[in-house]
């Protein structure tokens, strides 16, 4: 048997390379489990272990050493963000080794808080930059929403950095390219001890696009564009020629994404399949209405598989009641929103008030006033929901500070009162 570790030549019977003093294993050629020496069958599959004799031909060994180095990996549908310095070549010759260093770690520290925030891993780095993934290892849905959201959340971070940090980082500027399709996620080397990582275009695209952006810029592939386009704001920067791509390939400028999911808020996509076959559905909620209507307080449970159409039915019932019947309120928790606190609850004051995801504090003040004075709740206690509301669009950076209990109460008590 021949030691899958060093290489060397091992007689039969024996459990542990006399070379290196690794443990020997048959590796299966139908599925490629390891199995012990002494075993003729894998006990994964069931297939007859081969294992090769000592004096085998030379082709033979080859060959079996083909099968024993095949690698692991996964066909998955990801997106990919890259993101560098701009200009790090002229801030190494001015910083210096050892302050480079530190400017380098602090914006690898934040943008990676970032990316771990949403969910994204970050396999691979570039000496002043990084590759984050979205949907692998861990698959989600929603990656294209997280890795727009990360990317935004990148550059907010980073200003906050350079508003109140050392000067070093004043002239810290970065971009990011994003594109999403399906790559091959794994290792790439079968003895070395390096991370898994991703093969395909999907990658090289994104690489390009990071290099094509201007600084403090997020490019976006077109087909990023057409998976978001009920909640991210673009705008065209023309086909660009990327290098080592034959066609122009379409980019876009990212400027802002929506937390709240297109089916039920966003205006309806051109793209928008016809609405069929759910009358029944529609009865059973207009009948709930009725009662309502009539004093009768209900609440209704919609339950069904993914892509099933729940928030299409939603959208479509309430498409029903804008002639001013009900006031619709509603709010939605986030896959990736564990560390961001109250965000249920502010969703719903939000949705409320009709604050918008984009208004400044004073707008959120003229927005949240008349429903504080119906409320009953004085012009003393609005400061504690502001602090709460703009704590939770902080960086994690910025959220080190605990919100006091005692806001706590005097916010749950009330609250009821704005719904």
């Amino acid at each position: 048997m021949r030691c899958s570790q060093c290489g060397a030549e091992c007689l039969a019977g024996m459990k542990f390379c006399g070379q290196c003093g690794a443990p020997l294993v048959s590796f299966c050629p139908s599925c490629g489990a390891g199995n012990p020496p002494e075993h003729k069958f894998c006990g994964q599959c069931g297939a007859a272990l081969g294992a090769p004799r000592l004096g085998e031909p030379a082709a033979s060994k080859l060959q079996t050493l083909g099968t024993m180095s095949t690698l692991p990996g996964e066909m998955k549908q990801v997106t990919v963000l890259f993101c560098d310095i701009v200009n790090s070549t002229p801030l190494t010759e001015r910083l210096g080794p050892e302050g480079m260093r530190d400017l380098v770690h602090s914006f690898l520290e934040t943008g990676l808080g970032e990316v771990q925030r949403y969910g994204g891993a970050a396999p691979q780095f570039t000496g002043d930059g990084f590759m984050a993934l979205f949907g692998a290892p861990l698959t989600h849905e929603d990656h294209v929403r997280r890795a727009l959201l990360a990317a935004l959340a990148i550059q907010r971070a980073l200003r906050e950095g350079v508003e109140s940090a050392d000067p070093d980082r004043s002239e810290l500027a970065v971009r990011i390219g994003i594109h999403t399709g399906p790559v091959v996620f794994g290792p790439i080397a079968d003895n070395l001890p390096m991370e898994y990582t991703v093969i395909g275009d999907t990658a090289n695209v994104a690489a390009r696009l990071e290099q094509a952006a201007e600084p403090g810029t997020i490019l976006v592939s077109e087909v990023i564009r057409l998976l978001a386009e009920g909640y991210a704001r673009v705008e065209p920067v023309g086909p660009l020629i990327l290098r080592g791509k034959a066609e122009p390939i379409s980019a876009y400028r990212l400027l802002g994404v929506s937390h709240r999911r297109s089916g039920l808020r966003e205006s309806p996509s051109s793209r928008t399949a016809v609405f069929v076959n759910r009358e029944s559905e529609l009865a059973i909620l207009n009948n709930f209405l009725r009662q309502v209507e009539n004093g009768h307080g209900q609440a209704v449970g919609l339950v069904g598989e993914p892509g099933i159409g729940k928030s299409r039915l939603l959208a479509e019932f309430r498409r029903q009641v804008t002639d001013g019947r009900v006031t619709w309120v509603e709010a939605r928790c986030l896959s990736y929103g564990t560390a961001i606190p109250y965000l249920l609850v502010l969703d719903l004051l939000r949705s409320n008030c009709g604050i918008l995801e984009t208004d400044e504090p004073d707008m959120v003040a003229r927005r949240s006033a008349p429903a504080f004075a119906r409320s009953g709740w004085i012009q003393t206690r609005m400061p504690r929901f502001f602090f709460i509301c703009w704590k939770s669009k902080m960086s994690p950076a910025r959220r080190h500070c605990q919100i006091p209990r005692r806001s706590k109460t005097r916010l749950s008590r009330p609250s009821g009162n704005l719904l």
